[in-house]
């Protein structure tokens, strides 16, 4: 318990979520273009640096609301080690942070209807108000489904790990970092047509709605996967995917990056000697 309570364990702790936050708010126009990608069906640009372009020049180059990284945080301190429930209870403020993070974009789908919220409280008051207090749950079932994603990537990690260490006793850290890349691009590419039909569900601003897709049902979710694919082909379940790894890999790159030279200046101020071994 003494180590776990230590001065380094302390140091290691903050610069870690130094790093994690730093990373995260670098690379979150990615997370952006990814979900303009997969909910604006007939947005032109396919690649990620053109949605960029694209929003820069029609929205110009600004922050995204706080509100949205507010939600973040909260969602974030939430989580814990029941997922199920933490997806119980965490959906209403992603569909929330969902639409507040379009709000403003320039569709290109003329189905699509725009959101107009002064903020966080104002998008829970108009929801409820015109789609009912189930809107806040939508989504849910793809949700649950994708808690599978750290399974598959677990999984994968570990056996990426036993075949390195059949050929070296140690792995570096850039091992670690190599094969935990690997392992979350499988993963976020086997589980990526769920997050798009995710994230339509969350949006659900669409005139065009044959069918209830409150929770986002087995049936509802199974319609919009062919509808996707007759209107779209297969590619079209993975559209923002380039953007959702781009900001996968860059924000770990970057997380352990500052963690590193974090914990390594922190150490050498204070005259200390980290114990910590890669």
């Amino acid at each position: 318990m003494a180590s776990v309570l230590s001065y380094e364990s302390l140091v290691h702790a903050v610069a870690g979520a130094v790093g994690s936050v730093t990373a995260m708010t670098v690379f979150f126009p990615l997370d952006t273009a990814r979900l303009r990608l997969q909910v604006d069906e007939k947005r032109k640009s396919k690649t990620t640096h053109a949605v960029l372009l694209e929003i820069i020049k029609e929205e110009g180059l600004r922050c995204q609301k706080r509100d949205v990284k507010d939600i973040k945080d909260v969602v974030r301190q939430i989580r814990g080690h029941q997922r199920v429930v933490n997806v119980l209870l965490t959906t209403p403020l992603w569909v929330v942070n969902t639409r507040l993070k379009l709000q403003g974009a320039k569709f290109r789908n003329e189905d699509i209807v725009p959101t107009n919220y002064k903020g966080i409280l104002d998008a829970f008051h108009q929801i409820i108000r015109d789609e009912g207090v189930l809107a806040l749950w939508n989504g849910t079932f793809p949700s649950l489904l994708l808690v599978f994603n750290p399974a598959i990537q677990f999984m994968f990690y570990e056996g990426l790990k036993r075949q390195l260490l059949k050929k070296r006793v140690k792995l570096s850290s850039l091992d670690v970092f190599i094969i935990g890349a690997i392992a979350k691009a499988i993963a976020t590419t086997v589980t990526y047509p769920m997050q798009t039909v995710q994230s339509i569900l969350r949006f659900g601003r669409h005139r065009l709605n044959p069918e209830s897709r409150t929770l986002g049902s087995l049936r509802s979710v199974l319609s919009l996967l062919h509808q996707r694919v007759k209107r779209f082909g297969i590619m079209g379940l993975y559209k923002g995917l380039e953007a959702k790894l781009l900001q996968t890999v860059l924000t770990a790159a970057l997380m352990f990056l500052v963690y590193e030279k974090l914990t390594a200046a922190t150490f050498t101020v204070m005259g200390l000697k980290s114990t910590h071994k890669h």
